[in-house]
């Protein structure tokens, strides 16, 4: 399998396993714990298993005196980013502030091009075009919901904390960095934050009921240690850029479980939001191939000689 191959299913796993987060979130909320509590739990339960991920592969742990300071920097923006969009939750729908989140592709397209001069093609910003169109038709307002604007902040400020996180990556010294070992640390240094956020214990909130465990559990296991390995190796692969784009099927994700799990109806708006987000991703995936791909379907319809 090519690498680009590679990289466009890692970019799927990981947008799919992101958009997980608000259905094993909100029933924790619902049991009487806080953003902070979820956190913690979520982070401490995916270090071993990412733990366990890197020993299995005979990797060590040591690390480059020089690797720390970027990997501190990665585990913050990893944690200010998912603590900014639980805490979101308490402002306004999950499903609301999923939609915002997806700004966060144009964030990674604008910091690559005015700090990387990475070049921003037609194609791409296209693409960026139709996927904001896509997940705006699947919102499903009652037309009189006023936005909160401490929710609309913080989702702003997740959506750019992970946009900082996937260009960060993308740099040299962290490209050559195996992925399980990247993510082991930005989880260690990202879990601090929740660690003094619940005062070291004293103000942890547990789930009232043994079965939320469950969700903690598939918290750490999907949105986070699948999710963000999977991130971090399409990144590796593609670049920070299409991976961004490919996070239009976290969308995508909660609409399936809304419509599969709840009882949710399809309807005409929601299948063309759909179509949009799949016809942006197909184009991202396809890329400057399109272009070989216009000029063979052109040649099976080569031009008639005129008649005199």
């Amino acid at each position: 399998m090519q690498d680009k191959t590679k990289g466009y299913l890692y970019g799927a796993v990981a947008a799919a396993t992101y958009g997980m987060n608000p259905l094993f979130a909100l029933p924790l909320y619902a049991d009487g714990m806080n953003a902070d509590s979820v956190l913690f739990f979520r982070y401490l339960l995916a270090v071993p298993i990412l733990w366990f991920m890197v020993r299995s592969r005979g990797r060590d742990f040591r690390l480059k005196r020089q690797e720390i300071p970027p990997l501190v920097a990665l585990g913050l923006l990893m944690a200010f980013s998912s603590l900014a969009l639980f805490l979101s939750f308490n402002y306004m729908a999950a499903g609301i502030a999923a939609t915002l989140l997806f700004v966060y592709p144009i964030m990674v397209a604008l910091i690559m091009a005015i700090w990387f001069h990475e070049r921003l093609s037609l194609l791409t910003a296209a693409c960026i075009a139709l996927a904001l169109t896509g997940i705006a038709l699947l919102y499903q307002g009652d037309g009189e919901t006023t936005l909160s604007p401490a929710g609309v902040g913080l989702v702003m400020a997740s959506a750019l904390s992970y946009a900082l996180y996937m260009v960060g990556v993308n740099r040299p010294r962290m490209r050559e960095m195996p992925t399980v070992k990247l993510t082991f640390y930005a989880l260690v240094f990202g879990l601090s934050i929740f660690l003094v956020r619940v005062d070291f214990g004293a103000s942890l909130l547990a789930p009232d009921h043994w079965y939320h465990w469950g969700n903690l559990i598939a918290l750490a296991v999907l949105p986070t240690a699948v999710s963000f390995v999977s991130t971090t190796r399409a990144i590796q692969y593609i670049g920070s850029t299409p991976t961004a784009i490919l996070g239009a099927l976290e969308p995508l994700t909660a609409l399936f479980f809304g419509i599969a799990v709840f009882g949710e109806r399809l309807t005409p708006r929601l299948a063309g939001g759909i179509a949009l987000i799949l016809l942006a991703v197909t184009l991202i995936i396809a890329g400057s191939r399109i272009a070989t791909y216009l000029v063979r379907f052109r040649k099976l319809f080569p031009k008639l000689p005129r008649r005199r």
